[in-house]
């Protein structure tokens, strides 16, 4: 083949070549441009940062917290157990009616019932009237048994007492006598049973939720 003959045959082939580059390469960028590009656009940030619920304490925390604002609460009195010697706190939230329960379970057979909520609130009224005070709890649920070894010591305790029940509580406020403690449960506006016990050995209060009666009781 002549020389001038196969440079223009190689110079044909070249072209060729370069014009399916350039096809190739148009045809890449057609379908660039005409594929879906959902996949590289920016996420809806609709509900992103500016609009985002603000973060919450978890319940536990905010529990914690409320616990902390009731341990800040003002003491109104002290409650003591005159058979155990246990004294709590008497205030707005404290005790609770569980550990009130405890405290004035049965001293003979450890037994417990619960209590009427009700005698809770009476000494928390009685607190009240006497800010600071010392309140002893002579008595408050008491089983069948003891209720009847207390019969037969002669202690003057009622056969199906409110006691048995959980429905009644003995206590007295250091300081006041038996006839001052019962003016106090008076003027609360108690609607239960009261009870004055003015012995010389033993003086305290009696308080019921059974039908609304007063009584006295004086001894040695």
């Amino acid at each position: 083949m002549m020389l001038p003959t196969l440079i223009g045959s190689v110079r044909r082939s070249f072209a060729g070549s370069r014009a399916i580059t350039l096809s190739m390469g148009a045809l890449a960028f057609t379908f660039a441009l005409s594929r879906s590009t959902t996949a590289d656009l920016p996420t809806d940030r609709t509900s992103g940062h500016a609009t985002r619920k603000e973060w919450e304490p978890p319940a536990e925390l905010r529990d914690e917290k409320d616990l902390e604002v009731e341990r800040d609460v003002e003491t109104w009195a002290t409650l003591i157990n005159v058979h155990t010697g246990e004294a709590m706190p008497l205030s707005s939230g404290e005790p609770s009616l569980d550990r009130f329960c405890d405290a004035l379970s049965d001293r003979a057979t450890a037994s417990k019932a619960p209590l009427d909520p009700r005698l809770l609130e009476l000494l928390r009224q009685v607190a009240l009237r006497n800010p600071g005070a010392r309140i002893e709890l002579v008595s408050g649920y008491r089983s069948p048994k003891l209720n009847e070894m207390l019969r037969k010591k002669g202690h003057r305790v009622a056969s199906h007492s409110q006691h048995s029940l959980g429905h009644a509580v003995d206590f007295r406020i250091i300081g006041l006598t038996p006839a001052q403690m019962k003016q106090t449960i008076l003027r609360v506006g108690w609607e239960g049973g009261i009870g004055q016990y003015d012995k010389s050995s033993d003086r305290f209060v009696h308080a019921d939720v059974g039908p609304k009666r007063e009584w006295y009781e004086r001894g040695r």
